[in-house]
């Protein structure tokens, strides 16, 4: 049987990325594969690209901005229903490397769903993590062992090949998560799922580089490497994290490690951002509405 193969690439006013990423999958997929980008009511040039560009490209037009979560959830909801065996998921800001779709297919016979390692700008791996009272990244581990490794991962939607048999189980991302942490409470409902194996193949690389611009900065001595992420993010990772562990049986395990964490993120925000008031301010609403179970698109982006 074909292993019939749909990339779900979701984009949002990223056009010179996009085409960096689209001509990347261009170069490893097969006649029988497809690329569908969910396109996230883009206000600059996307579509003009696209079409100029990449006319054999499937286009998934939203009319409005509904996140990175409810583009992958729409996304694979149409990979699905098109009949796909494969889902496979990332960000206009990332692309896989040469070889990367034939590595994770190669083991795709044992498999429900293959997870590549993530190599960031300065060549280090990471991407295929657990998570026992707080997250532990085991790619660059795994990557040492050399060979494809079993186990209950958790995976970012960056590279990963979902298989149709879990999405008719498990569902769909939940896109009421509008940004971030979708795809960890993705990979834990599938751990709860019997009789499925992820898979690990930290030799499929997919370039992504995790923290973009960084900056240090040094206040009373005490130096700190700032990501230059947008504010209004922190509310959304803060919530989907507590949200999710609120639905979960790691409830009582992880609430302790997940808040002293999340002391420490409040602490460097005040302490290192310029704007760290209103961060700090994101960050105690996002605790609110995981703890009330608010969702949704609740701050601008």
């Amino acid at each position: 049987m074909s292993k019939r193969v749909c990339a779900v690439v979701v984009t949002y006013n990223r056009q010179a990325l996009l085409r960096r990423c689209l001509l990347a999958l261009q170069e490893q997929m097969s006649d029988d594969d497809h690329i569908l980008v969910v396109n996230n009511a883009s206000t600059d040039s996307t579509l003009d690209l696209l079409s100029a560009e990449f006319p054999n490209v499937q286009i998934l037009d939203l009319p409005e901005n509904i996140g990175g979560a409810g583009g992958f959830h729409e996304g694979m909801k149409w990979a699905y229903e098109a009949g796909y065996e494969w889902a496979w998921l990332m960000d206009d800001d990332g692309y896989p490397m040469p070889g990367c779709l034939g590595l994770l297919l190669g083991q795709s016979e044992s498999a429900h769903v293959l997870v590549p390692a993530q190599q960031d700008g300065q060549g280090g791996l990471y991407g295929v993590a657990i998570w026992h009272g707080e997250r532990r990244d085991l790619t660059t581990e795994i990557a040492a062992e050399g060979k494809p490794v079993v186990g209950k991962f958790l995976f970012a939607f960056v590279g990963p090949l979902i298989s149709r048999e879990v999405i008719a189980q498990v569902g769909l991302p939940n896109r009421d998560f509008f940004i971030w942490f979708d795809d960890y409470e993705y990979a834990l409902r599938i751990h709860g799922v019997s009789n499925t194996r992820i898979v690990a193949v930290p030799q499929a690389r997919f370039f992504h580089d995790i923290y973009g611009e960084t900056r240090e900065v040094t206040v009373l001595g005490r130096r700190s490497l700032r990501a230059s992420q947008a504010a209004w993010k922190t509310y959304y990772g803060t919530r989907n994290q507590l949200f999710t562990l609120r639905s979960t049986r790691r409830w009582r395990r992880d609430l302790w490690p997940f808040y002293h964490t999340q002391l420490q993120h409040l602490l460097g925000d005040v302490i290192y951002e310029p704007d760290g008031r209103r961060r700090a301010t994101l960050r105690l609403m996002g605790l609110r509405d995981g703890l009330m179970g608010r969702l949704g698109k609740r701050v601008q982006p």
